[in-house]
């Protein structure tokens, strides 16, 4: 099987929509901060976003290990539980980092905010998406939130960051 990472990269509308409104950017995974797992398990960083922060694969293996996200501020959530997931949540629910209580009016909301900055938005997901022929069909927007509210809150409580230096554990992005 092909690389998502790689198919991501060659696809132009997949790269320009992870790329915005995603905020999901391959050439940027390096972490400013020297963290770790609690667990001692392997991280490494492979994208980042526009504000400082930090996608991490956790474990050994490819792009099906979990994937935890560290914010700039010290937060952190396991957001998927592997690459195809992350790119379902990009497409889908690119807002994701503002829905912090993961409901339907919520992420609504964000959306209409999104849809006033970009009334193509649905298309461009669309296009996106049957470029990379994801072989999975887009899920709803509250599909997407319970699958992150499932993954952040509970499977994520075995994903702890911890900033290296003090031995701090970083901040959860979401409330159980």
């Amino acid at each position: 099987m092909e690389s998502l990472i790689a198919a991501v990269r060659e696809q132009e509308e997949a790269a320009r929509f992870v790329a915005w409104p995603g905020d999901f950017d391959l050439d940027r995974g390096d972490h400013v901060e020297e963290v770790h797992l609690a667990s001692g398990a392997g991280l490494e960083a492979f994208a980042g976003d526009g504000a400082g922060g930090t996608y991490f694969f956790c474990g050994d293996g490819g792009e099906e290990r979990p994937i935890l996200y560290a914010d700039s501020e010290g937060g952190a959530a396991l957001v998927a539980t592997g690459l195809p997931e992350l790119v379902r949540l990009l497409l889908v629910v690119p807002w994701w980092r503002d829905c912090q209580a993961f409901t339907d009016e919520e992420s609504r909301e964000l959306e209409a905010e999104y849809l006033e900055d970009m009334p193509d938005l649905a298309t461009r997901r669309d296009r996106a998406a049957a470029a990379l022929d994801l072989g999975f069909g887009l899920p709803s927007p509250a599909e997407v939130l319970a699958r992150l509210r499932e993954v952040a809150t509970g499977l994520g409580e075995d994903f702890v960051l911890i900033f290296t230096p003090e031995g701090h554990p970083y901040e959860p992005l979401f409330a159980p």
